[in-house]
């Protein structure tokens, strides 16, 4: 059996002089304690030699991943006929079986026999020192640091995550000086921080202007358009603000040259992401925009890391805090997190926010693994899944709008009228009885010959005109009552004075005359009782007087 073993200055093939003593693991490490001990064990072959760091590197990145150079399958094909090698890497072992037919063995026996080589190496291979393997396996470590530093697929996209940081920072900052800026000088001209809203605007207004007084005689057309600047001319005649110094003058000038650098170097930031994120991430460009994309690589640290989370995690990616606080208290989780500020988000109403993100969040998933583990350079795909997203949310738009409008599809459905047809609850089981004209008239109409005379109902009209002629006989009979009386009266006894009787009819004239204006439902009740208590007095008052012309004849 023979021991690939690898080294710095190259591969090394070693012949096991006796298998028995490998029979106990256990055992192994004894057998190299020595030099003496361990060249009884094995002894070396053949070794072959780098001959440069290049070499070298090319054959250490590849036994890395698993594959031999071509160097190693030479060496292996002139030393290793009929033998069974022993190798430290299965991956490796079963390559080099597949390509050239060598029988590997990789085991815990073989790892303990590699560990002793490993201690005795300098004593095993002759002219191989300790001081010349130090620098060799340095310079190695080395090139094959910066050669995986600079080809790794991870690291391509860390200058995203820089430039996205930076940008959040340079917001941050500009926002902080632009209102320093308004409210330094608004000390001086107040008046300016309504009229002009945009903080770069602002800033080269007053870089511009200085004192308000120089306002009038400035032409702001290149930083204003003319009606704020006809505004600005006469604020700044009528300002309230207070004076100050020429050295303030000048340092507010100066905070205005950092708010106009910093939003210069933050456009060029901008454009250097932009084309940033369109060579790596171009499908996830092209579904979220460029700083939802970069923010979504920052947040899951890189382009890789983000192409193994699912379209879930994706979707609440950012809302984190939200989401464990609504587990915690067993409300309902967020339904978006940074993919939130996408614009096909934006564009949906907010009812279908919900629906249009867990979409766009599935999407940009394929996307993600398109771009960090795809061939292609292009964003076809992105493209593709973006016109079927705006599809989808102007299908649910109009499915909206087919409700209200009668149908799924928008368009109201008009149905001919059968009224025999029963639909729900309220339909109609039976056919609509048909309204008979005939029975409008009722002057034509005969009794029936079999219905006597008297039974035979009368017609309205003439029920009405009964009970008007009982009316009027009743009338009738109590003014010819209260006649006779009042007849009786004056034949036996004088009128007496009646002034106080006039006096309570005026009385209740007048309280019927108010009661009449006002029109109240009880004053038309107390009318008629006053009426009826009139009638009664006229009738009781004769009675009365015959009872004292008796009680004066006695």
């Amino acid at each position: 059996m023979l021991v690939l073993f690898e080294t710095p200055a190259g591969f090394a093939l070693f012949k096991v002089l006796n298998e028995g003593k490998l029979s106990q693991v256990e055992d192994v490490w004894k057998e190299f304690s020595s030099a003496d001990a361990a060249r009884k064990v094995v002894k070396l072959k053949a070794f072959s030699k780098f001959e440069n760091t290049s070499e070298a590197l090319e054959a250490a990145s590849l036994l890395i991943d698993g594959k031999a150079s071509k160097g190693l399958r030479k060496f292996l094909r002139a030393n290793c006929e009929n033998e069974t090698l022993a190798v430290a890497d299965s991956k490796l072992g079963s390559l080099i079986k597949e390509k050239l037919k060598i029988d590997c063995v990789h085991n815990n026996t073989v790892m303990e026999l590699m560990r002793g080589v490993r201690y005795q190496l300098s004593e095993l291979i002759a002219g191989l020192a300790v001081q010349d393997m130090a620098p060799m396996s340095l310079g190695l470590s080395h090139s094959l640091s910066r050669y995986k530093l600079k080809f790794s697929a991870d690291k391509v996209d860390t200058m995203i995550v820089q430039a996205i940081g930076l940008l959040d920072d340079l917001d941050k900052e500009l926002n902080t000086y632009a209102m320093r800026v308004r409210e330094w000088y608004g000390w001086h001209f107040p008046e300016l921080t309504k009229i002009i809203q945009d903080n770069i605007q602002y800033a080269r207004s007053v870089k511009l202007m200085g004192d308000r007084i120089n306002a009038a005689k400035l032409d702001f057309s290149e930083i204003l358009t003319e009606e704020v600047e006809a505004e600005l001319k006469e604020a700044a005649v009528i300002s309230m603000g207070t004076e100050i110094g020429e050295l303030d003058l000048a340092n507010i000038r100066e905070l205005c040259d950092q708010v106009l650098s910093l939003s210069e170097y933050r456009a060029q930031l901008y454009d250097y992401l932009k084309s940033r994120m369109n060579t790596i991430a171009p499908n996830l460009t092209a579904m979220v925009g460029e700083l939802v994309g970069a923010r979504l690589i920052a947040h899951g640290g890189s382009l890789i890391n983000l192409a193994k989370q699912p379209g879930s995690t994706v979707q609440i990616l950012g809302a984190e805090k939200a989401l464990f606080r609504a587990l915690k208290t067993k409300h309902a989780t967020p339904k978006y997190g940074l993919i939130y500020h996408a614009s096909l988000i934006g564009q949906a109403a907010q009812k279908f926010k919900g629906k249009i993100s867990r979409s766009l969040a599935a999407k940009t998933a394929l996307a993600i693994r398109c771009d960090a583990l795809g061939d292609g350079q292009d964003n076809t795909m992105g493209l593709e899944n973006r016109a079927k997203l705006e599809a989808r949310l102007r299908n649910l738009e109009g499915k909206e709008l087919g409700r209200f409008a009668g149908s799924a599809k928008g368009k109201p459905k008009i149905e001919a009228y059968d009224k025999d047809i029963k639909k729900g609850a309220g339909a109609l089981i039976t056919p609509a009885k048909t309204y008979n004209t005939a029975a409008d008239s009722i002057i034509d109409q005969k009794p029936n010959s079999a219905m006597d005379e008297d039974t035979q109902e009368p017609p309205a009209s003439d029920k009405k005109k009964e009970k008007k002629g009982k009316k009027e006989k009743k009338e009738k009979k109590k003014k010819e009552e209260e006649a006779a009386l009042q007849a009786d009266i004056d034949e036996d006894e004088e009128p007496e004075p009646v002034v106080k009787k006039d006096k309570k009819k005026r009385k209740k004239e007048s309280t019927e005359n108010n009661e009449v204006q006002n029109g109240d439902a009880d004053g038309e009740k107390k009318k008629k009782r006053k009426k009826s208590a009139e009638q009664e007095d006229s009738v009781d008052a004769p009675s009365k007087k015959k009872e004292k012309r008796k009680k004066n004849v006695d």
